[in-house]
């Protein structure tokens, strides 16, 4: 290294290249890397869906679900199989192993559960497809007083228009109900032409098709023959012919049906700001630009909204690109804050053209970082512009080191290229290992398991890249500046204003000196003299900081949800409930959001906007939020509505969780809701509070739900507590009476006639443009609306013989379950809480109902066991991972620390500042009124290796110095005040670098505070402690060799010293 440092020292051409290569190399970079809000989340998981149309979910669960759990049970690589069975499909989901090959697994799934023949015949075709993340960057509602069909075509032609753009490649119409054809053929009408339903849908079959029947090979050439017939529109269907008599008469579908050419017959609607509404859901694949695609289509939308009918209207609802661009601005701002912060703490303390060239090697390295981006797979993302910020002072940590050393060495009269050379090469080795011991720290964060390994991963890729790149450029390019920069500027030599600058400058960087000589010196004499008691301080420094969490202080939150700028109201109805309930209970939640808006704009001045930019309410689904969420069959028991908030970027005001509270308050109760929920946050980690009950008997777990989610609701501080277990609609179950099998009928001819009575007759799909269209034979809908008419209707024996449904068959009412989820072969039922953190962690919640009445739960519930979900599942993966890769890094630093001290004891002495760096957090956080949290946690792991930097710095220097002779106890007491200077420095630089990130309060960026506030105050407590307690710790350790005899007696008082001593073991 030595060899290096002088060649580029002597070449500064090369150094210069160099340096250039790297910016260069980063600015070609910036437009080739891809920006998004947050990088993937790669999920290693298959999903296997199952249409079972018209199935009730006990159907579903033994028709399909527990067939396919069969199936693919065993398979390697598979670590988990949930299976979810709700009317009309089954969804399993198989969760692999940590790095198996997704895709050939993937494969062999498919093909186990395609060999599966005996799914019931009304299934449809299974699909198998690897789960992938796909990021939502806005959602577009369209809204006006225009009918169904108007808004929906328009809708599809926005959709085309969009997917044409260049950067646009996934565009998808939500809350649009499918079209269908529905050909309606009464009881009545049957029976008058003898007619089935099932022949009426054959003779559909057999009439409206489109053939191709090969070619004819003629003179002139070869001319293709087809049979063309079929019908794509409702009139086209009503001349179809169903019905021919032997005096040639015949009867069209129009004369014994009505078609309707509508939509499917599910309660789905939207509305946004009062009006109809569908909205459109713009979403990003792979490496696909967030900005570009955003830019594309707002700049379409602006054209469109010109072309479209009067009174509707194009407003963009979910901007994902805005969030990115507002939380990169923000983060932005406080980069370019602490790097003026540093630059000034730099010119401060140091010679000005000295502290320019070591601030320089901030963008140095930052650039080529990015230049890396592309060649790693790692984005401008919000966790790689964090990651530049936490990095921000450590950068120019050993760039100090190394131009403090110089900057001593010209304070000696020594030259400028000799000073350079001599002073990079005294503090190579150190240096060296200092930046490698912080770069180990940063292993346990790329190792995260699990969808959290992916998002915090590139935060710690591009520290560890940033840390390589500040390394090549404090040793091999500052050194060759430092070299053969200007001289700096002498007082007189100036005008006034720059002599006042360097009398200012002089006196600071005097004044470090002397309170590094006057003040540091006496008190670390002192302390070294009571080496014994200093220890037990630090040792009761410790035990306060663990009482402070015994005590309950100071808690622990994993990951609080992050808070965005929209509030969420979901409401659940029971299972059946007519849609008229359902709205008129979203009307509640519609008018207490309109009563929120006038609290909020109270205090608004006239002409200033609302704090409510919309309102979206969505009935038979949920609202899809950011990037899940969609999809699903509509259900008339399921509403939610959405608040848009006026949220600028700089926004410090009413949080929006008091919002959303007060949004609670104002809906009051509503009559039968079996879950109401209300949410500010943007995303998190899963449900605060989460229970999974396991068992074989629904009942059980029926009432082991219900006893654990009263016990839960009696905690302060907990809220919208539910369970998952729904009792499902009513039921009528059939059964064939014992006459009927003497008319020859079986229990499959009455549930298919039923079935295609009231659910349909499938006679076929078309694909009328993109649209996969049924066409459905079935009664008429006032036919199909009570129990009456079920006994009404006739069934048909196997001669053609119609026989009154309640001669042949019993019906029973009963009621089923609405949703059947199972894990790994045993049935599950969720109890699930949030938690207002203001007033209790969720932790201490799980902790209390754990020790106290789960196990009296359980006791009474034998066949029940339980396991925990959401945010505590994560947590205990996460943490888990953290704990043990965390260790991995200490033996990393440790092994780093020993190789270049040539000892076994002393790293033990640097690495004991490390839980005093703890500390500093701990205390930084109190300080600050803030709760430890998962991100917190992140900035001590990494902050073990940034405070060892500083005592790995003057142990070194301890150990140059006993070379020389010199006595220990007067070596350990000067050692701290020659170095005084650059251990301040560093740890100055590293704490205003993130001071303005540790005082922001935009929403922005409020998630990544607590990992600054733990760099940041640690960095200080590790200084204090490096300053007082790494000496005496270094004479403790002497005394015990001497006292053990591996060293030889020596006077220990700072006044001796003794002409030589052995090397400190």
């Amino acid at each position: 290294m030595t060899k290096l440092i002088d060649w580029f020292g002597h070449n500064p051409i090369a150094a210069n290249l160099l340096m250039c290569i790297l910016v260069v190399g980063g600015l070609l970079a910036l437009p080739r890397t891809h920006q998004e809000e947050f990088p993937n989340i790669e999920v290693d998981a298959v999903r296997i869906t199952v249409p079972y149309l018209g199935a009730a979910p006990t159907e579903v669960e033994s028709g399909v679900c527990i067939r396919i759990e069969e199936a693919i049970q065993g398979t390697e690589g598979i670590d988990k199989i949930s299976s979810s069975a709700s009317e009309g499909v089954c969804t399993v989901t198989a969760e692999l192993v940590e790095g198996v090959d997704k895709t050939k697994l993937s494969n062999d799934i498919k093909s186990k559960v395609d060999a599966i023949d005996s799914f019931p015949a009304e299934t449809e075709q299974p699909v198998t497809a690897e789960v992938t993340f796909v990021a939502t960057v806005l959602q577009v509602a369209m809204s006006g007083r225009a009918d169904e069909r108007t808004l929906k075509l328009l809708g599809q032609e926005l959709r085309d228009d969009l997917v044409a753009l260049p950067a646009v490649s996934q565009v998808e119409l939500l809350f649009a109900r499918p079209y269908e054809i529905s050909i309606e053929v009464s009881e009545q009408t049957l029976r008058r032409h003898g007619l089935t339903l099932a022949a009426v849908g054959r003779a559909i079959e057999q009439s409206s098709l489109d053939i191709p029947g090969g070619s004819l090979k003629t003179a002139g050439g070869e001319i293709l023959l087809r049979t063309r017939g079929q019908a794509y529109v409702g009139p086209e269907f009503e001349d179809i012919v169903v019905l021919t008599r032997a005096d040639g008469t015949s009867v069209t579908l129009a004369e014994v049906a009505t078609v309707v050419d509508g939509f499917e017959d599910s309660d789905l609607q939207a509305r946004f700001d009062g009006k109809p509404a569908l909205a459109l859901r713009v979403s990003r694949v792979g490496e696909e630009d967030v900005l570009e695609i955003a830019q594309q289509v707002k700049e379409y939308l602006k054209v469109a909204q010109l072309a479209l009918p009067e009174g509707i209207e194009l407003t963009i609802w979910q901007d994902e690109s805005q969030d990115l661009v507002d939380r990169l601005d923000a983060l932005a701002k406080n980069a370019r804050s602490g790097l003026l912060l540093v630059l000034l703490v730099l010119t401060l303390f140091l010679r000005f053209r000295l502290a320019l060239w070591v601030a320089a090697g901030i963008p140095v390295a930052l650039l080529g970082t990015v230049a890396l981006f592309p060649l790693t797979g790692v984005s401008i993302s919000t966790m790689s512009v964090m990651a530049f910020i936490l990095v921000l002072g450590i950068l120019v940590d050993d760039a100090i080191v190394v131009a403090e050393r110089v900057y001593s060495y010209e304070q000696q009269g020594v030259g400028q290229l000799a000073a350079a050379m001599a002073g990079a090469k005294d503090v190579a080795v150190p240096v060296m290992f200092g930046v490698l011991t912080t770069m180990a720290t940063f292993i346990p964060i790329v190792n995260i398991p699990g969808p959290f390994g992916g998002f915090f991963a590139p935060l710690g890729w591009t520290v560890m890249m940033a840390l390589m790149f500040s390394l090549v450029e404090s040793q091999l390019i500052l050194p060759s500046h430092l070299a053969h920069r200007k001289a700096e500027a002498i007082a007189g030599a100036g005008g006034a204003v720059q002599d006042r600058w360097l009398s200012l400058q002089t006196k600071i960087s005097d004044s470090l000196q002397n309170v590094a000589s006057r003040y540091y010196q006496p008190a670390v004499e002192r302390a070294i003299e009571w080496r014994y008691t200093t220890l037990a301080i630090g040792v009761v420094v410790l035990a306060i900081a663990l009482s402070l969490f015994a005590s309950g202080r100071m808690t622990f939150q994993f990951f609080p949800a992050v808070e965005g700028t929209h509030l969420y109201a979901a409401l659940t109805m029971p299972e059946g409930t007519p849609v008229e309930a359902t709205s008129r209970a979203a009307a509640q939640l519609e008018d207490a959001a309109e009563q929120l808006r006038s609290e909020l704009d109270a205090g608004t001045a006239e002409g200033e906007p609302s704090m409510i930019n919309h309102v979206f309410s969505s009935i038979g689904s949920f609202i899809p939020k950011g990037s899940i969420g969609g999809g699903g069959s509509a259900q008339s028991n399921l509403a939610e509505i959405g608040i848009e908030l006026n949220m600028g970027p700089d926004y410090e005001g009413q949080p929006a969780s008091e919002m959303a509270n007060r949004w609670r308050e104002l809906t009051g109760g509503i009559p039968d809701a079996v879950e109401l929920s209300f949410t500010s946050q943007a995303f998190g980690a899963g449900s605060a509070i989460e229970f999974e009950l396991y068992g074989k008997s629904f009942d059980e777990l029926r009432n082991a739900a219900t006893e654990l989610r009263l016990a839960l609701q009696g905690y302060n501080g907990v809220m919208d507590v539910s369970d998952s277990f729904r009792a499902g609609k009513q039921e009528v179950q059939l059964a064939l009476l014992p006459e009927a099998r003497y008319l020859g009928l079986t229990l499959e001819d009455l549930g298919r006639q039923v079935r295609q009575a009231f659910y349909g007759y499938e006679a076929q799909r078309i694909q009328r443009g993109k649209d996969d269209i049924r066409v459905m034979v079935r009664f008429p809908e006032n036919e199909r609306r009570s129990l009456g008419d079920l006994e009404s209707m006739r069934i048909r024996t196997a001669d053609g013989a119609e026989v009154p449904f309640s001669s042949v068959a019993e019906a029973s009412l009963a009621r089923g379950y609405t949703t059947i989820r199972r894990v790994d072969g045993q049935r599950v039922v969720t109890v699930a809480a949030d938690v207002n953190r203001t007033i209790t962690p969720p932790e201490t919640v799980i902790n209390a109902v754990i020790a106290n009445e789960l196990s009296e739960i359980l006791a009474r519930h034998p066949g029940v066991s339980y396991s925990l979900a959401g945010e505590s599942e994560e947590r205990s993966r996460s943490m888990g991972s953290l704990g043990a890769t965390a260790l991995l890094a200490l033996l990393v630093i440790y092994a780093l620390l020993a190789i270049p001290l040539q000892s076994y004891l002393q790293p033990l002495i640097i690495m004991s500042v490390i839980p005093f760096g703890a500390v500093g957090a701990i205390l930084g956080h109190l300080i600050l009124g803030m709760s430890l949290v998962f991100f917190s946690l992140l900035g001590i792991v990494a902050l073990s290796g940034v405070v060892v930097n500083s005592s790995l710095v003057l142990v070194d220097y301890i150990n140059r110095q006993r070379h020389t002779g010199q006595n220990l106890a007067w070596v350990v007491s000067h050692a701290g005040a020659v170095r005084f200077r650059p251990i301040v420095l560093t740890s100055i630089t590293t704490f205003v670098g993130l001071t303005p990130m540790m005082l922001d309060k935009s929403i922005s960026t409020g998630m990544f505070v607590p990992m600054a506030v733990s760099l940041g105050f640690g960095v200080l407590m590790g200084t204090v402690v490096t300053l007082f307690l790494v000496p005496c710790l270094v004479m403790i350790l002497e005394d015990w060799l001497v006292f053990t005899g591996r060293h030889p007696a020596a006077g220990d008082s700072p006044e001796e010293e003794p002409e030589s001593a052995e090397q400190l073991a």
